[in-house]
């Protein structure tokens, strides 16, 4: 079994959630298991609308460009047994629920994902 990635998304910018999207996509694209934590505002990359996140490059832009959305990258990751887990901190600053979470979203702290990494890497977007 491939070496698990850990990837903490730091910020409300919708690049780097992508960007992180993206990366999580292609490590289980290959078989590596992936933990994708969203701290801060960055937990609005893990919720129904993502329309507080800042700098969206709308879909039909992306189209326009054979880039993958953000809602094709979250469902391909989850597809594939990708994990997500929001920052309980995070949801309580942006003033959002478990509820306004997408299926596959658990609301969890730092401490279970810095458990969860043990002696393994963490990449920080």
């Amino acid at each position: 079994m491939s070496k698990p990635l850990y990837i903490s998304l730091a910020d409300n910018s919708w690049q780097r959630a992508h960007y992180a999207f993206v990366l999580a996509a292609s490590a289980l694209s290959i078989g590596r298991p992936v933990t994708l934590f969203a701290g801060g505002l960055s937990v609005f990359s893990l919720t129904h609308k993502w329309s507080n996140l800042i700098n969206i490059i709308p879909d039909h832009v992306l189209i326009d460009r054979n880039v993958a959305s953000l809602q094709e990258l979250r469902d391909a990751c989850l597809e594939m047994g990708g994990v997500f887990l929001a920052c309980e901190a995070g949801m309580a600053l942006a003033q959002i629920t478990p509820e306004d979470l997408i299926e596959g979203t658990e609301a969890s702290g730092m401490i279970r994902f810095l458990a969860e990494i043990g002696d393994n890497s963490m990449i920080v977007v």
